[in-house]
C-alpha cells in the first residue's frame, strides 16, 4: 500500500531513489514496470489454466484464493513505483528481484497447494518482504516515509511465518496457516497498518500521484484481457480452425471485446476523472482500485476460462463450475465494474446491474442450450449494454453542444 505523507504544496525533499513531486505534468509508466509487468501475463495465463483444469467449487476457490494473492504482490509493487523511480539503478534492482520472485510465484501457481507449496509461499513471501526492506533501506534514516514503509514491513513480517508454515505442513492442515496469512494481507490497508503505539495510517494523508496509479491499473486490466485473447486463439488453433471453430473464436473475441469497451468506455473514463479530481484520492485508490479491481480481474479471468471451455466443446451444455465460467465470468465483472463507477462518482449504473441480472437469469436457460448459443446470448447482452452506454453518452454530448450559444458568422 501507498506511504502517507504529510500533505504539503512544496515538493518533498529531494532523494534520488524518489519520483520528484510538485512538476507540471503527469507521471508517467516507465519501461522498468512494463518489463515487470510481463510476468503478471504468465500468472494470469497460469490462473485460466488453473480454472479449467479442475472445474469444481473447491478448484475455484483455491483459484480465487491465488488470484487475490497475484493481485496483492502486483498492486503492492505498483504502490511502490508511484513513488520510487525506476529511472534509479537501485529502484530497477529491487524491480528485478520482485520480478523473479513474481516468476516464481507464478510458476508454482498450478501446484501451490501440493508439491509446489514451499516454493509458492517462499517466493511470495520473498517479494513482499523484500520490496518493503529495501524500500525501507533506500528511504535512509529519518525520511518521513520510512515510518510507513517501516509499517509495511511488519505487516509482512507478521504473516510471512504463516505462509511458510503452511507450505511445510501436510496439505489437509494447510488451510489453517494459509488462511490467517492471507487475511493479514488483504485486511492490512484497511487497518491502516496499525501498529501499537503508532497506530494506524489514514487514506487522507496519502500523497498518491494518481494519473500514475489509474493507469497503472488500467495497464493490468489490459494483461487481463490480453491473456483472454491468447488463451481463445491458442485454443482453437490447437483444435483445427475449422468452420465452427472458427465461429466459436468469433463469439469469444466479441465478449472480450464489450468487456474492453466496457472498461475503457466513457462510464469508465468518468470514474477515472473523478478519481484523480476527487479530494481524498488514497481512499479511491485503496477502496476502488487495490480492493474493487480485484473482482474485476477476476470476472476476466472466469470469462476467459469460459471462452477456452466454448472453443472446446461448443456443443455441451454447460452445468455447474463450468456454468459458473459461462455466465459467473461476465457478471461479476459487471458487478465489480459498476462497484467501481459507484465508489469513484457516488453513481449507481443500473444499466450494468441490470445486464448483471439477465446474465444470471439464464441460468435455467443453460440445460436446454449449448454453450455456445449460451455464451453468443451473453455476448449479445454485453454488446447491447456497450452500444446503448455509447448511445447515451453521444446523446448528451449533442445536448450540451445544442445548448451553446454560437457565435456571429462573420
Amino acid at each position: 500500500m501507498p506511504p502517507p505523507a504529510t500533505q504539503t504544496s512544496t515538493p518533498f525533499p529531494p532523494l534520488r531513489h524518489l519520483r520528484r513531486r510538485g512538476g507540471e505534468g503527469a507521471q508517467e509508466t516507465t519501461t522498468p514496470e512494463l518489463f515487470f509487468d510481463l510476468v503478471y501475463v504468465f500468472a494470469v495465463t497460469q490462473l485460466s489454466h488453473l480454472v479449467l483444469h479442475d472445474l469444481s467449487v473447491a478448484g475455484l476457490t483455491r483459484a480465487a484464493f491465488l488470484l487475490v494473492v497475484v493481485w496483492w504482490a502486483w498492486i503492492y509493487t505498483a504502490w511502490m513505483t508511484n513513488w520510487f523511480d525506476p529511472g534509479s539503478p537501485a529502484v530497477r534492482a529491487v524491480l528485478g528481484a520482485a520480478m523473479l520472485a513474481s516468476l516464481l510465484v507464478a510458476a508454482a501457481l498450478p501446484s501451490a497447494f501440493g508439491g509446489g507449496a514451499l516454493l509458492f509461499a517462499s517466493s511470495y513471501v520473498a517479494l513482499q518482504v523484500g520490496r518493503n526492506a529495501a524500500a525501507t533501506t533506500l528511504l535512509g534514516t529519518g525520511h518521513r516515509l520510512r515510518d510507513v514503509f517501516e509499517r509495511l514491513l511488519v505487516w509482512s513480517l507478521a504473516s510471512g511465518p504463516l505462509w511458510l508454515a503452511g507450505a511445510l505442513v501436510e496439505d489437509d492442515r494447510r488451510i489453517y496457516f494459509w488462511v490467517p496469512a492471507f487475511l493479514l494481507d488483504l485486511l492490512a490497508p484497511v487497518a491502516g497498518y496499525w501498529l501499537p503505539r503508532r497506530g494506524r495510517a489514514a487514506t487522507s494523508d496519502y500523497d498518491i500521484e494518481a494519473s500514475h496509479f489509474t493507469e497503472r491499473c488500467r495497464l493490468f486490466i489490459l494483461i487481463a484481457l490480453g491473456e483472454s485473447i491468447v488463451v481463445a486463439g491458442a485454443t482453437a488453433a490447437e483444435d483445427g480452425l475449422s468452420a465452427a471453430n472458427v465461429g466459436c473464436l468469433v463469439v469469444a473475441f466479441l465478449e472480450t471485446l464489450a468487456l474492453w469497451s466496457l472498461y475503457f468506455g466513457p462510464e469508465a473514463e468518468r470514474s477515472r476523472a473523478a478519481v484523480l479530481a476527487g479530494e481524498n484520492p488514497g481512499r479511491l485508490a485503496r477502496d476502488a482500485y487495490t480492493y474493487v479491481h480485484i473482482v474485476i480481474v477476476a470476472g476476466i479471468v472466469l470469462a476467459a476460462a469460459g471462452d477456452n471451455l466454448l472453443i472446446g466443446d461448443p456443443t455441451s451444455s454447460p452445468e455447474g463450475a463450468a456454468l459458473v465460467l459461462v455466465l459467473g465470468g461476465p457478471a461479476l465483472f459487471l458487478v465489480g465494474a459498476s462497484l467501481f463507477q459507484w465508489m469513484a462518482t457516488g453513481k449507481v449504473n443500473a444499466g450494468r446491474i441490470l445486464v448483471a441480472a439477465c446474465v444470471i437469469a439464464l441460468d435455467p436457460l443453460a440445460a436446454h442450450v449449448s454453450v455456445l448459443v449460451l455464451s453468443a446470448i451473453v455476448t449479445a447482452l454485453l454488446s447491447c449494454l456497450v452500444i446503448w452506454e455509447q448511445s447515451a453518452r453521444s446523446s448528451v454530448q449533442s445536448l450540451i453542444g445544442s445548448t451553446q450559444p454560437r457565435r456571429p458568422i462573420g
